[in-house]
């Protein structure tokens, strides 16, 4: 099983009317029920990020047909609408939060929509979602001083520590960026792994600091989900994504590379 292709599923918002600042990213809560239902349907079995990264790192089978569902940053309707799904369904799954975007002591003001608060992350870790951290305040982490990279990682940990009782395990990168720096930083943090984006599949052979997911959104319809869970025309599917992902990467290299060299004199 160690060569084993799972599928991360990637979620925001579920939402019936969200924001401009989220609506590309949502799903309306028919489509995540009707999403769920092709899980159960085909026979997949959800589990949380902690558990597929165990077992690949200890080599123990995996249940037959893996897959992960996971949440980033914290919308509310998380908790309103999928909720009631995963459990009629009896699924896993992990919300990664932004710390400083969950609405209470900590809360910035920077969440896009109507976020989680902590009584509400506190239910969905009780009903059996894993909580990840996901930053505090959502920056793109490999491109912020080491300070600033400490501090997003260690705030968001003790956090989310303090507010469940829990010391969260697994990490998602905020827009799924990250480097060596920054892995170096999450493994020495005390995550145990951590996912990316990269629109693919997830193998052991990626590494448990750079599992790859796939974007659920609103435009996703439901055949394109159902051969996005089968591993079916992945990369004909996500083509024009990679396309973006490759080009603003190196817009990205060349701004990096000017902040160093402008903070060394060059």
């Amino acid at each position: 099983m160690s060569d084993v292709r799972v599928p991360i599923l990637m979620y925001h918002a579920v939402a019936a009317d969200p924001n401009d600042a989220t609506r590309a990213l949502s799903v309306t809560p028919e489509a995540f029920a009707e999403q769920m239902a092709v899980l159960a349907d085909r026979g997949l079995t959800p589990v949380t990020t902690a558990g597929l990264a165990a077992g690949w790192r200890s080599g123990r089978p995996l249940p037959e047909r893996p897959v992960l569902i996971t949440f980033d940053d914290g919308y509310e309707g998380v908790h309103r609408h999928a909720l009631p799904v995963l459990a009629k369904h009896g699924f896993p799954a992990t919300l990664f939060v932004s710390t400083g975007w969950i609405q209470g002591p900590y809360d910035t003001g920077g969440g896009l929509d109507t976020m989680l608060d902590w009584d509400q992350v506190r239910e969905l870790a009780a009903a059996g979602v894993e909580i990840g951290g996901h930053s505090h305040s959502h920056p793109q982490l490999d491109q912020v001083s080491d300070a600033t990279l400490r501090f997003e990682l260690i705030h968001c940990k003790e956090i989310v520590a303090d507010q469940l009782g829990t010391v969260p395990a697994s990490f998602a990168y905020p827009y799924g960026y990250s480097s060596r720096r920054v892995r170096q930083a999450v493994r020495e943090t005390g995550y145990a792994q951590a996912l990316a984006v990269g629109n693919g599949l997830a193998r052991r052979a990626q590494g448990p600091y750079a599992l790859r997911r796939v974007t659920v959104r609103r435009g996703t319809g439901i055949d394109e989900f159902e051969r996005v869970i089968e591993g079916r025309a992945i990369a004909r599917t996500f083509a024009r994504d990679r396309a973006l992902t490759k080009g603003y990467a190196l817009v990205r290299r060349t701004r990096q590379a000017r902040r160093l060299g402008s903070r060394f004199g060059v």
